[in-house]
């Protein structure tokens, strides 16, 4: 197999490696030392610089403003992102406007799409359902309203668009009703992606603005001490426009989002091994680096070993993703053996450099406690290894391999 990446793959990975060299992964408080949320909203002079540096379109096609690049170049974006813990929705915001892009209203998309790419728009979305457990389409029912119900809401639906715009036919076509728990950056966001189920079974993708009628939130802080939301929905009104109800939007949506996850995972993991093998390198005892005893060096390879094979298992998750190939089991099996390795191997990566630094790993003026927070997020993120094997299982019983 071939991981060479393309030229332009590798001109996005300078690019945020450039934008993302002057972050602190410590610009704001620790989450061990506040007691709610570290911060109020997202790193917008952060977020500016990635949308001067074309990374927020970077997966939008051309007509809007976008590089026209693929689910690769985004994972190897957000794999820097995580090395400087990047306050900031670019998983969210670019997976919700490729998947708009890919299955959405076209008119919708060509007001929105080019706003988000400059960075004057923020998505994020609702995918961890009731309890981070369920499956988030079955956490909101979605139901026609009948003929008559939407004549009765025209003047409701007439009512000037919010922050987002291009919402003119909110309550003409469907109603939303359930709750979506830990939406990340909701606060934050312009709009949210909520996964709904139709009465039919089918699952669908519905825009809604945090500030919309019958739109609640709920502050959740995460374990990462960010802002997160308890989305409550109650007969929450949106239009035909703002429903993506194309077969398989949901699900193509919902993989990109764990693939991204996949590459925030081995971002943070290679950070921290990096840290710990400087630390090692440095500290002392007997009168040698503590890097040169063989059960610090046993653990620091079994820990490299688990990066390379989080690392394999992203990138062919991604290519699936991105080119649509054909597999013995579908895309969501690479997607699920991905989420396997990366949920299992970063939360080994911060275990093992907690262990290796001693007692200053838990120094809340040394970084790694931070990014011993972010992986514990991260590895629960989008389901945790477990979940997934039960998914792969499943593929497996359904798919015979010969």
């Amino acid at each position: 197999m071939d991981f060479t990446f393309t030229e332009e793959q590798q001109a996005a990975t300078e690019a945020a490696r450039a934008v993302f060299a002057g972050v602190a992964p410590d610009g704001v408080p620790s989450p061990a030392l506040v007691p709610g949320a570290v911060a109020e909203d997202i790193d917008r002079p952060l977020w500016s610089r990635l949308a001067s540096a074309d990374l927020l379109s970077l997966t939008l096609p051309p007509e809007h403003g976008g590089a026209g690049l693929d689910p690769v170049a985004l994972c190897l974006v957000l794999r820097e992102s995580a090395k400087v813990l990047a306050r900031v929705p670019l998983l969210e915001t670019c997976a919700v406007a490729t998947a708009l892009h890919r299955y959405g209203d076209p008119e919708l998309a060509a007001e929105l799409l080019p706003r988000a790419g400059r960075g004057e728009l923020v998505f994020t979305v609702g995918a961890n359902g009731r309890s981070g457990h369920d499956p988030a389409e079955r956490a909101v029912t979605a139901r026609p309203e009948t003929a008559a119900k939407a004549t009765t809401m025209e003047a409701t639906a007439a009512r000037p668009a919010a922050t987002g715009g291009a919402a003119a036919d909110d309550g003409t076509g469907w109603v939303l009703d359930g709750t979506q728990t830990a939406v990340p950056w909701a606060y934050a966001a312009d709009w949210i992606a909520v996964p709904a189920r139709t009465a039919e079974g089918r699952a669908v993708i519905a825009l809604v603005r945090p500030d919309q009628d019958g739109v609640t939130l709920a502050e959740q802080v995460s374990t990462t001490g960010e802002r997160f939301a308890e989305v409550r929905l109650e007969s929450v009104r949106v239009g035909d426009r703002t429903l993506i109800d194309r077969p398989g939007a949901w699900e193509w949506l919902r993989a990109l989002l764990t693939t991204g996850t996949c590459a925030l995972a081995l971002g943070l993991g290679e950070a921290v091994l990096a840290m710990t093998s400087e630390y090692t390198g440095k500290r002392e005892q007997f009168g040698f680096p503590v890097a040169t005893f063989q059960s610090v060096a046993v653990q620091a390879a079994d820990r490299y070993i688990d990066l390379r094979a989080m690392e394999v298992t992203l990138w062919q998750a991604a290519w699936r993703i991105s080119t649509g190939a054909g597999g013995t089991l579908p895309a969501e099996g690479d997607v699920a053996v991905a989420k396997i390795w990366a949920s299992d191997g970063v939360r080994r990566v911060v275990q093992t450099a907690q262990h290796l630094h001693g007692g200053f790993g838990a120094d809340t003026d040394y970084p790694l406690h931070r990014f011993h927070a972010w992986a514990k997020q991260i590895e629960l993120s989008l389901g945790p290894s477990a979940a997934h094997e039960e998914a792969l299982g499943d593929l497996l019983a359904a798919h015979l391999l010969g």
